[in-house]
Protein backbone atom coordinates (compact mmCIF):
# COMPACT_ATOMS: atom_id res chain seq x y z
CA UNK A 1 0.00 0.00 0.00
CA UNK A 2 1.02 3.51 -0.98
CA UNK A 3 1.66 6.23 1.40
CA UNK A 4 -1.24 8.16 -0.36
CA UNK A 5 -3.64 5.37 0.01
CA UNK A 6 -2.96 5.11 3.44
CA UNK A 7 -3.38 8.63 4.36
CA UNK A 8 -7.00 8.38 2.39
CA UNK A 9 -7.96 5.23 4.35
CA UNK A 10 -7.51 6.12 7.45
CA UNK A 11 -8.92 9.85 6.46
CA UNK A 12 -11.86 7.88 5.21
CA UNK A 13 -12.06 6.01 8.75
CA UNK A 14 -11.33 9.18 10.80
CA UNK A 15 -14.52 10.53 8.77
CA UNK A 16 -16.60 7.47 9.86
CA UNK A 17 -15.90 7.70 12.90
CA UNK A 18 -16.75 10.97 13.78
CA UNK A 19 -19.95 11.02 11.95
CA UNK A 20 -20.67 7.76 13.84
CA UNK A 21 -19.77 9.55 17.25
CA UNK A 22 -22.28 12.68 16.38
CA UNK A 23 -25.77 12.42 18.04
CA UNK A 24 -29.10 13.03 17.07
CA UNK A 25 -31.14 16.43 17.56
CA UNK A 26 -33.61 13.98 19.67
CA UNK A 27 -30.48 12.47 22.01
CA UNK A 28 -29.14 15.82 22.41
CA UNK A 29 -32.29 16.87 23.59
CA UNK A 30 -32.54 14.32 25.75
CA UNK A 31 -28.84 14.60 27.62
CA UNK A 32 -30.18 18.34 27.67
CA UNK A 33 -33.64 17.78 29.36
CA UNK A 34 -31.44 14.92 31.74
CA UNK A 35 -29.07 17.70 32.91
CA UNK A 36 -31.73 19.88 33.66
CA UNK A 37 -33.79 17.68 35.71
CA UNK A 38 -30.78 16.73 37.72
CA UNK A 39 -30.40 20.90 38.06
CA UNK A 40 -34.04 22.09 39.43
CA UNK A 41 -35.36 17.88 40.06
CA UNK A 42 -38.29 16.24 39.00
CA UNK A 43 -38.45 12.47 37.66
CA UNK A 44 -35.42 11.09 35.80
CA UNK A 45 -36.85 9.21 33.62
CA UNK A 46 -38.52 12.41 32.03
CA UNK A 47 -36.01 12.57 29.23
CA UNK A 48 -37.68 15.10 26.31
CA UNK A 49 -37.57 15.77 22.59
CA UNK A 50 -37.69 19.22 21.13
CA UNK A 51 -40.96 18.10 20.22
CA UNK A 52 -42.20 16.66 23.48
CA UNK A 53 -40.81 19.63 25.47
CA UNK A 54 -42.89 22.09 23.05
CA UNK A 55 -46.03 20.57 22.94
CA UNK A 56 -45.95 20.01 27.24
CA UNK A 57 -45.13 23.81 26.84
CA UNK A 58 -47.71 24.77 24.04
CA UNK A 59 -50.65 22.97 26.68
CA UNK A 60 -49.39 25.53 29.19
CA UNK A 61 -49.84 28.31 27.28
CA UNK A 62 -52.97 27.36 26.35
CA UNK A 63 -54.09 26.63 29.73
CA UNK A 64 -52.82 29.67 31.30
CA UNK A 65 -54.43 31.92 28.14
CA UNK A 66 -58.18 30.16 29.08
CA UNK A 67 -57.50 31.15 32.62
CA UNK A 68 -56.71 35.17 31.34
CA UNK A 69 -60.04 34.82 29.43
CA UNK A 70 -61.54 33.22 32.19
CA UNK A 71 -60.94 35.94 34.63
CA UNK A 72 -58.01 34.23 36.49
CA UNK A 73 -55.58 36.82 35.43
CA UNK A 74 -53.36 36.62 39.23
CA UNK A 75 -53.94 32.74 39.17
CA UNK A 76 -51.98 32.45 35.76
CA UNK A 77 -49.54 34.77 36.48
CA UNK A 78 -48.97 32.83 39.87
CA UNK A 79 -48.50 29.79 37.77
CA UNK A 80 -46.01 31.51 35.08
CA UNK A 81 -44.14 32.92 38.32
CA UNK A 82 -43.93 29.39 40.17
CA UNK A 83 -42.67 27.70 36.68
CA UNK A 84 -39.93 30.49 35.95
CA UNK A 85 -38.96 30.22 39.68
CA UNK A 86 -38.19 26.67 39.27
CA UNK A 87 -36.77 26.68 35.43
CA UNK A 88 -34.45 28.84 36.97
CA UNK A 89 -33.44 26.92 40.45
CA UNK A 90 -30.53 25.17 38.28
CA UNK A 91 -28.80 28.44 38.00
CA UNK A 92 -28.14 30.95 34.60
CA UNK A 93 -25.71 29.24 33.16
CA UNK A 94 -26.29 26.43 29.98
CA UNK A 95 -25.61 23.03 31.71
CA UNK A 96 -22.83 21.55 29.07
CA UNK A 97 -25.06 18.88 27.57
CA UNK A 98 -27.46 21.59 26.20
CA UNK A 99 -24.98 24.24 24.64
CA UNK A 100 -25.34 22.53 21.34
CA UNK A 101 -29.31 24.08 21.17
CA UNK A 102 -30.93 26.70 20.29
CA UNK A 103 -32.23 29.31 22.22
CA UNK A 104 -35.95 28.44 21.87
CA UNK A 105 -35.40 24.58 21.44
CA UNK A 106 -33.33 25.18 25.31
CA UNK A 107 -36.21 27.12 26.62
CA UNK A 108 -38.63 24.76 25.52
CA UNK A 109 -36.94 22.24 27.20
CA UNK A 110 -35.80 24.29 30.33
CA UNK A 111 -39.63 25.58 30.97
CA UNK A 112 -41.00 21.64 30.59
CA UNK A 113 -38.59 20.13 32.65
CA UNK A 114 -39.26 22.77 35.39
CA UNK A 115 -43.46 21.38 35.13
CA UNK A 116 -42.30 17.71 35.79
CA UNK A 117 -39.90 19.57 38.43
CA UNK A 118 -43.14 20.88 39.91
CA UNK A 119 -45.22 18.07 39.12
CA UNK A 120 -47.52 19.39 36.96
CA UNK A 121 -47.26 16.24 34.45
CA UNK A 122 -49.21 12.94 34.39
CA UNK A 123 -47.44 9.59 34.56
CA UNK A 124 -47.51 9.82 30.51
CA UNK A 125 -44.92 13.31 31.01
CA UNK A 126 -48.24 15.12 29.47
CA UNK A 127 -48.60 18.85 30.75
CA UNK A 128 -51.71 18.19 33.66
CA UNK A 129 -54.06 20.91 34.61
CA UNK A 130 -55.31 20.00 37.77
CA UNK A 131 -52.14 18.63 38.93
CA UNK A 132 -51.19 22.18 38.36
CA UNK A 133 -54.16 24.28 40.36
CA UNK A 134 -53.62 21.65 43.14
CA UNK A 135 -49.48 22.60 43.09
CA UNK A 136 -50.21 26.52 43.24
CA UNK A 137 -52.18 26.24 46.14
CA UNK A 138 -48.89 24.73 48.19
Amino acid sequence: MNRTTTVLLLTAMLAAGAVGCSKSGDEKAKDCAAALTERAGGDSVDKLTVSEAKERVDALDKTLASMVRSGYESAANDAFAKLDKKAKEGGKSRPEACKSLSEGDYTALQMATAMNGLGWTDKDGQFDKLKMVDGLGS
